[in-house]
């Protein structure tokens, strides 16, 4: 079965060459327009992941994006952006992408990022293990299932953000280069890879904050360093 993607462009002549060469891929891609009419479309029909550009008429992707993850929060999506801006690019990531890619841009690097971002995603579905479960602190963590617990609260998270925190745990106590973890995670290591790096740490910080033993320490300049009290 194709691998299916939603892709919202509003670039008449972008949209069609991007869905013709996704087509030549092996994918199966299903072109819209704005934010409004990808949100349209998903309530009648499943995808895989979502390409979204970041500026269109009606509804744009940043604002589409807020409310798919809502709906729809482990359907991993993607970022076009026509500028180079850290704040387009911060925004992208705190509302939970799982990457994004700045125009001008090659079709087959998109092709590639698109192929990254599955190959994280479906290894829960992939996997005939079962679920693994963590300890850390009063949380109890599900790397394959992409879940947080704390008693009857349940955070979803993306893959992107629980390989983070898989990361960090398996090395407990450990000083931990930013280097190390953008070369071991995101497979690049430049300045918006680091920025995107900060952003899902600070999100992770977020969602342990109701147990203060646990501790993500910035050393400035190094890295990471994660505390916890138990670790099983």
């Amino acid at each position: 079965m194709k691998i299916k993607i939603l892709l919202a462009e509003d670039d008449n002549d972008l949209g069609q060459l991007l869905r013709q060469y996704l087509a030549l891929n092996g994918f199966d891609a299903t072109r819209v327009f704005n934010g409004r009419e990808a949100r349209e479309r998903l309530a009648v029909e499943a995808f895989d992941i979502v390409v979204l550009d970041v500026m269109m008429p009606e509804e744009d992707g940043l604002t589409a994006a807020e409310a798919l993850k809502q709906a729809h929060p482990n359907l991993p999506f993607l970022f076009v952006t026509a500028r180079k801006s850290r704040e387009d690019v911060l925004a992208g990531l705190k509302l939970g992408a799982d990457d994004y890619i700045t125009k001008p841009f090659d079709a087959d690097e998109l092709i590639l990022r698109i192929n990254n971002i599955l190959k994280r995603t479906n290894r829960a579905a992939l996997s005939s293990k079962p679920v693994e479960q963590l300890q850390i602190g009063r949380f109890s963590f599900e790397p394959e299932g992409l879940q947080l617990k704390n008693g009857e609260q349940v955070q979803l998270m993306t893959q992107r953000e629980s390989d983070l925190l898989l990361y960090l745990y398996q090395r407990d106590g450990q000083l931990v280069k930013r280097e190390q973890i953008l070369q071991e995670l995101w497979k690049e290591n430049d300045f918006f890879k680091g920025r995107s790096m900060d952003v899902f740490v600070t999100r992770l910080r977020k969602y342990l904050a109701a147990d203060p033993g646990i501790t993500i320490e910035s050393v400035r300049g190094i890295g990471y360093r994660f505390l916890f009290p138990n670790k099983f």
